[in-house]
């Protein structure tokens, strides 16, 4: 929502105030379907040759994330604080070998069932059944197990920040694109150097929409789109730091009370559950 208002904002203020002190919108408006899709061409172009496939198909979602925010509400971080501890508590009852059949397939999972939230989320429930994997297959060292996560989480980072990174890209070559918009209408300028001064000015006018175009594309809409969109992701990166802080406490003997706790701990502050909040949920799970 607030990104909208923004863009509203944004949008008043430059044109509004501009139209207020006199300025001929007309000029404008007759020269933008041209300039634009002279400079979105060219944007676009440069786009397509600088990126890999799998960037370009995702960068159209990737932009609208900028205004629907992070994936995670709070009820999504109760739910993964109950399944880890609901996992912890399996393990720390009945042994590594209770929980084989959930992390095998956790679709089928009584345990992860409960929470279908976090089952459409696969990177989360890979990060969750692999570790849990490895700890089967003999690896219990805690600081090898955070450095095994992290480089999970780290690589998924950065494949997630990859149209954002695209569109910051694309934000800093849109200004020197209007240039050369500007430029081209410079040049059919002088070449009706004949006319009058009256349709010579228009035509000026049109064509430094060209550089005005690029410079508030990119600083007014995809630069804070693209700053957005990293910023959404660094959010939801917070969620698989809960996953490894958890799952490491664990390792370390913790009870899974205090587990939770430790993941309680990274969870974004205005959607932070209470301690009494996650005592009470997690003191109606009951393990099989």
């Amino acid at each position: 929502m607030l990104p909208i208002v923004g863009l509203i904002v944004t949008f008043l203020c430059v044109f509004g105030i501009y139209i207020e002190s006199g300025g001929k919108i007309e000029i404008i408006l007759h020269a933008l379907p041209h300039e634009l899709g002279m400079i979105g061409g060219a944007a676009l172009g440069a786009f397509l040759v600088s990126n890999k496939s799998t960037v370009a198909k995702k960068t159209p979602k990737e932009f609208m994330k900028a205004f629907k925010g992070s994936k995670w509400k709070k009820q999504d971080y109760k739910d993964i604080l109950c399944l880890l501890f609901a996992l912890c508590k399996l393990m720390k009852s009945k042994g590594l070998i209770a929980v084989e059949q959930h992390i095998e397939k956790p679709e089928e999972s009584t345990i992860f069932s409960q929470y279908p939230s976090i089952l459409k989320d696969h990177f989360a429930v890979d990060l969750i059944c692999d570790t849990l994997r490895s700890l089967t297959m003999g690896m219990e060292n805690p600081m090898q197990v955070e450095e095994l996560i992290d480089r999970q989480i780290e690589k998924h980072h950065h494949e997630a920040l990859g149209p954002g990174h695209a569109l910051q890209s694309t934000a800093d070559a849109l200004p020197a694109i209007g240039i050369v918009a500007a430029v081209l209408g410079v040049i059919k300028t002088m070449a009706s150097i004949t006319e009058p001064p009256e349709i010579l000015g228009k035509m000026i006018g049109g064509a430094l929409v060209g550089t005005f175009l690029g410079v508030f594309l990119a600083y007014c809409i995809v630069g804070p789109v693209a700053t957005k969109n990293q910023a959404v992701h660094n959010e939801e990166q917070q969620f698989y730091f809960i996953i490894r802080d958890i799952l490491v406490a664990h390792l370390k003997g913790m009870a899974p009370q205090v587990s939770v706790e430790m993941g309680r701990g990274q969870v974004p502050t205005h959607y932070q559950p209470t301690f009494a909040e996650m005592e009470e949920a997690t003191g109606a799970i009951k393990v099989e």
